[in-house]
């Protein structure tokens, strides 16, 4: 430590004690009824080495103790998590920060310049008040930024709470198991820039590798052109909460420009904002665009198509027979040409009226007999066929075996079978009456 516990009364006097410390949402975690241990003195903080109250705590299920890094006064001064030095506001390093801000804070660096800078800032941290507006140059230059709305985070992200990595599982030796505290993941390469992070850099604001990471992620966000259509002054609000109204919408966007009218669609999640003129819609498109956040979400704003090629669409692919006009595709070289429409488009079967028939109730097509069925043979008529040897002339005889005759040679008459199941000629063995079981035995 740069002072110890022995030192005069003096500098015991600079120490820091306070009762709860400065953090983020993420860092504190989701449970609200978190347990903290606190040590006064406990350690010295990493950037200005004075003694302070340190705090350690478990900010969730599965989750890695974690603890605070530097004082109050530090955090105060830069306006950051006293564990994992990111912006309050926006979530996101100080060089992030100040580069959109445009703020220069040159901080000294060496002890005893640092140190009388510290009791300066904290005498005026002292009169200034309650102590929750950041303070130097960083609460005087604290303004809405363009580029920190669209960085900004909108949620805690969690995941930077895990547990790190088991170096015994990565060696393939843990032997915990499901036990063990620390987290069985492959661990990132040793060339990734992220792996190597210092507080001091963070703090600072200089060779942060994840402030390169965001800042080149800013050059690359997309913008929204305004559609070519001077007549479009609808804009498309997607990514809704449950509980979102349309007097909600209204109080967001009623400032850009005199609204028409709000369409909610409470199913989509989603809304469609109509202003009175293109300027105020154009206008609303730029200041909401990857900006706005309502009810803990980051809303989605695009344009609203054409109403005019939106009806014309609809009407295209409205489906025949429903009344709109069929859409009409480019002729394909080498096909023929449409085929009519038949006469009558609910007659699948070409059937006339006369060749229709209508079965009772509860009757089955297989218990109608045969005169009835239009366009079947009777049974006089085919029995009159068999007795003349068929319509090719073959003689009974010659069609094979009578089954009449194979009947009365058994002495009963039940064996006798109707002309109908007689055949000309057999096919296929299956065709035999007598291999159907139509001779009883």
């Amino acid at each position: 430590m740069a002072m110890s516990k022995t030192t005069n009364t003096y500098n015991r006097q600079n120490w820091e004690d306070s009762e709860f410390p400065i953090l983020c949402q993420t860092c504190l975690g989701d449970n609200p009824y978190v347990r903290m241990i606190k040590e006064r003195y406990g350690k010295e903080c990493k950037i200005c080495t004075r003694p302070f109250t340190i705090f350690r705590w478990c900010p969730g299920a599965r989750m890695r103790f974690k603890k605070t890094e530097i004082c109050q006064t530090c955090s105060k001064l830069k306006n950051v998590c006293q564990t994992c030095l990111l912006d309050l506001e926006y979530g996101l390093p100080t060089q992030v920060r100040d580069a959109a801000l445009k703020i220069q804070d040159k901080i000294p660096e060496s002890d005893v310049n640092k140190e009388f800078y510290i009791q300066n800032i904290e005498s005026q941290l002292k009169a200034g008040g309650d102590n929750t507006v950041a303070a130097g140059t960083v609460g005087k230059s604290l303004a809405a930024s363009d580029m920190l709305a669209k960085l900004a985070r909108t949620a805690p992200y969690y995941k930077r709470n895990l547990p790190h990595i088991c170096s015994f599982w990565v060696k393939g030796e843990c032997k915990r198991g499901e036990e063990c505290p620390y987290r069985h993941d492959k661990p990132v390469e040793p060339d990734d820039p992220l792996s190597e992070q210092n507080i001091r850099d963070r703090y600072y604001g200089r060779n942060d590798p994840v402030a390169d990471k965001l800042m080149k992620r800013a050059a690359s966000i997309p913008t929204l052109d305004p559609p070519e259509d001077k007549t479009i002054t609808t804009l498309y609000v997607g990514n809704l909460g449950e509980h979102i109204t349309e007097v909600d919408i209204r109080d967001n966007f009623y400032h850009y420009g005199e609204i028409r009218s709000v369409s909610l669609v409470p199913r989509q999640q989603c809304a469609f904002v109509q202003y009175t003129k293109r300027a105020a819609a154009e206008l609303a498109a730029e200041k909401t665009f990857n900006k706005l956040v309502l009810g803990g979400k980051k809303l989605t704003i695009k344009w609203a198509h054409s109403q005019a090629k939106s009806t014309a669409y609809a009407q295209n692919s409205a489906p025949r027979g429903g009344g709109g006009s069929s859409r009409i595709f480019d002729p394909v070289p080498g096909l023929p040409g449409q085929l009519p429409m038949p006469p009558n488009p609910t007659d699948y079967f070409n059937l006339q009226a006369s060749e229709m028939a209508v079965l009772p109730p509860g009757m089955k097509i297989h218990q109608l007999p045969p005169g009835l069925i239009p366009g079947a043979p009777s049974y006089a008529s085919m029995y009159q066929q068999q007795q003349a040897g068929g319509p090719s002339g073959i003689p009974p005889s010659a069609a094979g075996p009578s089954t009449s005759s194979v009947g009365n040679s058994g002495g009963s008459g039940h064996g006798m079978v109707p002309p109908a199941m007689q055949q000309q000629q057999l096919h296929y063995p299956s065709q035999d009456p007598a291999r159907l079981g139509a001779l009883k035995k």
